[in-house]
């Protein structure tokens, strides 16, 4: 008998996966928590029914999504992760040396231990001592900084229940106060084939708080249409302006399998039907 998970990622498209063995379930106090051995992809995090990440192509997210802004910026001293309790962007983050200090905003402390138990190589950098791990309400959190972090990664789930905050541009100027001049936030903002109105939503709230917006985009084959965006929001630095140089020197030397000065730069190069969300 094959066993088999499906998520049913919009009203009328789903992914499904052929399931070795269920290794864990449990309801947290905010939410279900799954973990699954799948046969196409290995180990996948499950969450309310939807897919978070699988050991197969979780880097491609979490290089995206810390690294593009990272290099942007220049020089993140301090940074601060909203969700993401998986620990992936923290893993990227911590190869920076610039960074002295990383705050990790996370409501379930469940998902945290569950991913430490099940992602250790995605959770690796949690025991850094350069991180602050603390489980709650992150919005309340992040309106307590004044000009403090150079760098917020919202590194949040789908635009639903808890998540549907994060997407708020009341949230983006809790954000946009926390940062110090210069500063940037980066937010994870769904697919150009199923979810426009996200997307063309989300740049209009982060351009109505931050000066200047920038949308890049990676290929991830879990999620809805295997093609997913990212939004930043910025006091200044130009994701198009890094010494692509610099990028190629500094991380010659790390373990990266997706993101490079080359896919920096081609993040950036928008599709035309990408283009005409936002016109």
């Amino acid at each position: 008998m094959q066993l088999w998970f499906t998520e049913k990622q919009t009203n009328n498209l789903a992914i499904s996966m052929q399931v070795r063995q269920n290794l864990h379930r449990e309801q947290s106090p905010y939410q279900d928590i799954a973990v699954l051995d799948t046969e196409e992809y290995g180990r996948l995090l499950v969450i309310d029914g939807a897919v978070m990440l699988t050991d197969a192509d979780e880097f491609v997210y979490h290089e995206l999504i810390a690294h593009l802004p990272m290099f942007t910026h220049g020089n993140v001293r301090r940074a601060a992760v909203i969700g993401g309790g998986d620990g992936g962007s923290i893993r990227e983050l911590l190869r920076h040396s610039s960074l002295e200090e990383v705050y990790l905003f996370e409501l379930d402390e469940r998902v945290v231990r569950v991913c430490q138990e099940y992602f250790p190589k995605v959770s690796s950098g949690l025991t850094d001592p350069r991180v602050r791990l603390e489980f709650g309400d992150g919005i309340a959190r992040i309106a307590q900084f004044k000009e403090y972090f150079d760098l917020v990664i919202v590194d949040s789930t789908d635009p639903v229940g808890p998540g549907a905050v994060l997407f708020s541009q009341e949230f983006y100027s809790l954000v946009h106060q926390a940062l110090s001049p210069g500063g940037l936030v980066v937010a994870q903002t769904e697919s150009p084939f199923v979810n426009r109105d996200i997307m063309a939503d989300s740049r209009e709230k982060l351009a109505k708080v931050f000066p200047q917006t920038y949308v890049y985009l990676g290929a991830i084959p879990t999620y809805p249409s295997g093609l997913w965006s990212f939004t930043i929001g910025s006091k200044g630095p130009d994701p198009h302006k890094v010494d692509m140089d610099c990028v190629a020197q500094s991380i010659a030397t790390w373990p990266l399998r997706y993101y490079s000065a080359q896919m920096h730069t081609q993040a950036l190069t928008l599709p035309k039907f990408v283009q005409d969300i936002y016109r």
